[in-house]
């Protein structure tokens, strides 16, 4: 589960970003969440009436959910769980095909950096997204991203260079990243809190069963009409099954506006003015200064292994400054520049809404500092082959996303999560990583290895959906948005701090530790070892080199998984200092929803 504006803020200075509960509840701790943040009462945070301070795109959605009915609500959850198996199916599928079209090219140079831009530009979307959706509405973002995957795909099919592939990449992450992201908000838009983690985990379960389906798939395609029909049948099949949902944004939107919900919004401007006001509205410069400073921090990460300098070469430490300073920007833009914010200022500095940002970058390090090497790790130390390991790897996958239904089930019933995240999450988390350091060593029964995964897996389901509804519970319905979209930027630059340091440990001690322990006979070719998975796992199991092997990727590991540990330290603080909300007390949206 790798699960985000501000509104406009009519007839209002600083608009609350909590909503407020009645006084009787003010003893239930914290759960009023009654802080300074809230300076002005929100009136209408729990009514039914449109909420008169928020931007179109929000006032839209509350429209749509007054006037839908049962039957409707039902059918947009079915279609929702049909588009994230479809989409997930698709994804899956497109991960066993990569190397295949890039054969055909007689190309893979390009295609690693294709992956990096695809997958960082794709990951930075949902920012100026998280605008489109509260400014513009729900299914003109979903339109939008949709049409982004549609001809990423309609490019990866009738591509005739590899270049043109990579193109192609970008556009179909960004589409499909998109899509999930406008789903998870229009969740959030039909979801009382005490439920919204459950529809969340309801959405995410495809997961569980499309890890099963993706090569056979593929492999389906490959041996029959091609890879390029792969691509081809999920751009037609993914507009089919996306068009009932659009069809209740749309039906629903005319029926609000017939009966006089939809509030009107006319104007008189000219073109110009037009371009002035959207320039304001969407904070330009606050969005410019954000994605391009996180572009130039994150892009180094990825491309320094190919610099002649490495971290010393001046193209990295130029990015990594001018991408500094852009971020620090940011944050000066909106503190005292910005006419209308990306953000409020209270909302990004309050401690929970932070410390669940920070929970969720910090998790991505912990992840991708031992996972990184995880696989061919499985496969020369435990002698696994490509199936038995990639059945371990899915471990986190399927029991995340089983577990963080038994999650949304808890958090209903209790009407808390932060006792879930400090008792559960991330002591489970601590145990599961710190166990594997004991079970890292060739001859130990591979079950052990995977009950540590087991409980990475359940525990990093209890913090996904946690994090999420922590960051939610503290804000209004108009903020969810970019608040999502703030959590998703943190996961992003902690992706990435934590392959890069798992990167930095490995090209440190494994050579190191080859040298140590390689025979004499091997130790000519310590480079082609190194270099190569498939000449490690040429030497047969049992010999001095491949025992040498094995202790060195031991070696290795147990220093990506004692970083791993240690840095849950953060996770530990972050979780303690949220506020105990009382999610049963809140609605936070309007109408008919779950």
């Amino acid at each position: 589960m790798r699960f985000r504006n501000p509104l406009d803020r009519v007839g209002a200075v600083d608009a609350p970003v909590v909503d407020n509960v009645p006084a009787e509840k003010a003893n239930d701790k914290e759960a009023a969440v009654t802080n300074d943040l809230a300076q002005q009462p929100s009136s209408d945070a729990d009514s039914e009436q449109i909420s008169a301070d928020a931007q179109a795109g929000v006032q839209a959605v509350e429209a749509l959910t007054t006037v839908w009915t049962k039957n409707n609500l039902i059918l947009a959850y079915v279609t929702i769980w049909v588009i994230f198996f479809v989409d997930a199916m698709q994804s899956s599928m497109s991960g066993g095909l990569v190397a295949y079209v890039t054969s055909s090219f007689y190309q893979h140079g390009l295609t690693a950096t294709t992956g990096v831009m695809a997958n960082l530009i794709g990951g930075l979307s949902k920012i100026p997204l998280a605008k489109v959706l509260d400014i513009w509405g729900r299914p003109q973002g979903f339109v939008l991203m949709l049409a982004c995957l549609m001809l990423g795909l309609v490019m990866m099919a009738a591509c005739n260079n590899v270049e043109t592939y990579a193109a192609a990449q970008v556009f179909y992450w960004v589409g499909f990243n998109g899509i999930s992201y406008t789903i998870s908000i229009f969740i959030a838009d039909t979801t009382h809190l005490k439920n919204r983690g459950l529809m969340l985990a309801f959405a995410s379960s495809p997961y569980i069963i499309t890890v099963w389906i993706g090569g056979p798939l593929a492999t389906a395609f490959l041996d029959g009409p091609g890879w390029r029909w792969a691509y081809g049948a999920f751009a037609i099949i993914t507009p089919a099954i996306c068009s009932p949902l659009l069809y209740l944004f749309f039906k629903n939107y005319r029926k609000a506006a017939k009966l006089g919900i939809l509030p009107k919004r006319e104007h008189n401007r000219s073109a110009w003015e037009n371009v002035k006001y959207y320039f304001v509205e969407f904070d330009v410069v606050g969005i410019f200064l954000i994605i391009a400073g996180l572009a130039l921090f994150l892009l180094p990460f990825n491309i320094y292994s190919r610099q002649p300098q490495q971290w010393r070469s001046p193209l990295i430490i130029a990015f990594f400054i001018v991408g500094g300073l852009l971020t620090i920007g940011f944050v000066v833009w909106e503190r005292w520049f910005a006419p209308k914010t990306f953000i409020p200022y209270k909302l990004l500095s309050d401690r929970t809404v932070l410390a669940a940002c920070i929970l969720a970058a910090n998790l991505f390090i912990s992840f991708y500092i031992w996972d990184s090497f995880f696989f061919s790790f499985l496969q020369v130390v435990f002698n696994l082959n490509i199936t038995h390991a990639q059945y371990i790897m899915n471990i986190y996958s399927i029991g995340a996303c089983f577990w963080s239904l038994v999650v949304g089930f808890l958090i209903r019933y209790t009407g808390r999560f932060k006792w879930l995240a400090v008792y559960f999450g991330v002591p489970v988390t601590i145990l599961g990583i710190a166990l594997m350091l004991n079970f890292r060593h060739a001859g130990v029964p591979v079950g052990y290895i995977v009950m540590c995964q087991i409980f990475i897996a359940v525990s990093g389901g209890t913090l996904v959906i946690c994090e999420q509804i922590a960051a939610m519970a503290v804000t209004t319905h108009q903020y969810i948005a970019v608040v999502l979209a703030i959590e998703g930027m943190f996961a992003s630059v902690g992706g990435a701090v934590g392959s890069t340091v798992a990167a930095a440990i490995w090209n440190d001690l494994f050579p190191k530790n080859l040298r140590r322990y390689l025979p004499q006979e091997a130790q000519a070719n310590i480079t082609e070892i190194y270099g190569s998975l498939a000449v490690q796992l040429s030497y047969e199991p049992g010999t001095p080199t491949r025992d040498a092997i094995e202790q060195a990727y031991s070696e290795a590991q147990k220093w990506m998984l004692v970083a791993s540990t240690v840095i849950q330290v953060i996770s530990i603080a972050c979780v303690l200092v949220w506020r105990d909300v009382k999610v049963k007390d809140f609605k936070q949206v309007k109408g008919l929803v779950i």
